[in-house]
């Protein structure tokens, strides 16, 4: 164990932080993978992983970039799916409460 412990704290803290991003990136996907996709669980993983890309922002350093569009790929991607499921609400606005990172966090 400590020798994993000294491992992580040499590593780059941008580096761990995006390892962590790229996991809910990945679960996010997974998810919407699902027949029938699992929007409500891939919500949240979208959610937390926009909480950490936009609330550190350029703090990421190198990995700002891919991560931020990564989470607009699936943020898109959720939107696409919810329609298709629920079908889009009578006044156009989405039935299930929004796109994920809209008002939610």
């Amino acid at each position: 164990m400590a020798a994993l412990a000294a491992e992580l704290l040499a590593a780059p803290v941008e580096d761990v932080i995006a390892n962590h991003c790229y996991g809910l990136f990945e679960l996010a996907a997974l998810h919407l993978s699902q027949q029938p996709p699992n929007l409500d669980s891939a919500r949240k993983a979208i959610d937390a992983m926009g909480c950490l890309v936009e609330g550190l922002g350029s703090r990421l350093g190198q990995h700002q970039g891919s991560l931020s569009e990564g989470l607009t790929q699936l943020r898109l991607a959720w939107v696409k799916l919810q329609e298709t499921v629920a079908g889009p609400a009578q006044d156009g606005r989405e039935s299930s409460g929004g796109e994920p990172g809209a008002g939610s966090a």
